[in-house]
């Protein structure tokens, strides 16, 4: 079936039921704690969005020579979470391949990735980034579905039923993520570029903390509710890019947004761009963190080259100026450099450290910017798509502080 006729008709459904307040707050059944299964111990996770992509288009993966299931590689190498984006329609796919195209990242594929997952038992990070195109600190587009919206309890609504439908299906196929992040890379808010002038207020770099609180309030609300019904405690994340935004942001999400009922304060860290907190001081910018809002800390993602070739003609997203002191770009730098960080994690009491696109190698696969991968030397595997020993760092023997 058509993604965008098969999720209008689950939003539809949902509609007919729920009735979300922006001003209601958020519901009772909210207060229950974190899912102690993945909380109680320390994630491991790899985001493995690319992945359908990548094999459908000619990607291999391999261990010593040998074709392998990639799921079932990192569930072996430690891995025990998958994290997963979710695009409301990501219709511009169809630009890229033809008509005819899957649309990956839409809900169908992601439906697989989570099967796939959690068949190798590793529990699963969902990542709606309410979005139909890739969402980060300079790109926060809204849904064309939503672009007329010009209410914002009309926009509350739409979340809380989208993110409520997505789930309700998941729930009922067994496949129910035990972790949600609610928008991805949020620094200056959510759906507040391109967006038509009568559209909702949602950029908090520009003061519209109330609104962005309510938007996000309606996502977690409709968590809360798929987790009375499935009776679960899924864990619910907020995600921002950079260290250095760590204490502003997340003081004011909950002073000035009015949003306390998640679980994670999230944040991605690539220490050539995110300088202004150093290596060395960013586990205590961790604690100073979870000391102030009571928060379990993770690291949503990382990443570190290991060469400085390509693999293809896709320009590599990491240069030269990738490195950073102690760290060669080399397998052994690349290793060391993951090593290092998931302690300094642990050490200052972070719960996770999840690694971006490690399987995204080079392939037939094209995006908006390329053919191939803009991160295959950033990759865990090498260009051959051989899994390297960088990989190793996902079952090292950590020193827990316990």
């Amino acid at each position: 079936m058509h993604y965008r006729n098969f999720i209008t008709g689950l939003i539809v459904l949902a509609l007919v039921v729920f009735n979300y307040s922006c001003s209601s707050g958020e519901t009772g059944s909210g207060q229950q704690k974190a899912d102690v299964n993945i909380l109680d111990g320390f994630v491991m996770g790899v985001d493995l969005s690319y992945i359908n992509q990548v094999e459908d288009y000619g990607g291999v993966y391999k261990e010593s020579g040998q074709v392998t299931d990639v799921y079932k590689l990192f569930k072996n190498k430690g891995a025990n979470l998958v994290r997963l984006r979710l695009w409301h329609n990501p219709l511009w796919t169809k630009e890229v391949y033809g008509e005819g195209a899957v649309l990956y990242s839409a809900f169908a594929d992601v439906k697989k990735s989570i099967r796939r997952s959690k068949e190798q038992g590793m529990a699963v990070n969902l990542d709606f980034h309410y979005s139909d195109v890739w969402a980060d600190p300079e790109h926060q587009t809204v849904p064309e579905a939503w672009k007329d919206i010009t209410e914002i309890q009309v926009l509350c609504d739409s979340v809380y039923n989208y993110t409520y439908a997505v789930l309700d299906e998941l729930n009922k196929e067994g496949l129910l993520p035990e972790m949600v992040q609610i928008g991805n890379e949020s620094n200056c808010g959510m759906m507040h570029t391109e967006t038509p002038e009568t559209f909702p207020a949602l950029s908090v770099c520009e003061g519209n903390w109330a609104g962005f609180g309510k938007v996000i309030n309606a996502g977690i609300a409709a968590v809360r509710a798929i987790d009375k019904k499935a009776g679960a405690k899924t864990v619910v994340a907020l995600h921002v890019a950079d260290p250095k935004n760590l204490d502003w942001w997340f003081k004011d999400v909950i002073e000035k947004g009015g949003v306390t009922n998640f679980d994670v304060a999230g944040f991605s860290y690539y220490p050539h761009w995110h300088t202004e907190i150093s290596f060395q001081e960013l586990p205590l910018a961790v604690k100073r963190l979870k000391a102030a809002i009571n928060k379990e800390v993770m690291i949503l993602e990382t990443a570190y080259p290991y060469t400085l070739d390509n693999a293809d003609a896709y320009p590599n997203i990491f240069g030269k100026d990738s490195a950073i002191d102690g760290y060669p770009i080399s397998i052994e730098g690349q290793r060391s450099f993951l090593i290092d960080l998931t302690q300094n994690m642990i050490d200052a009491g972070a719960k996770g450290v999840m690694y971006w696109e490690p399987a995204w190698i080079t392939s037939g696969m094209k995006d908006l910017w390329g053919q191939g991968s803009g991160w295959d030397n950033a990759a865990l595997f090498d260009f051959t798509g051989n899994i390297t020993t960088a990989a190793d760092y996902l079952g090292y023997t950590y020193t827990s502080t316990k």
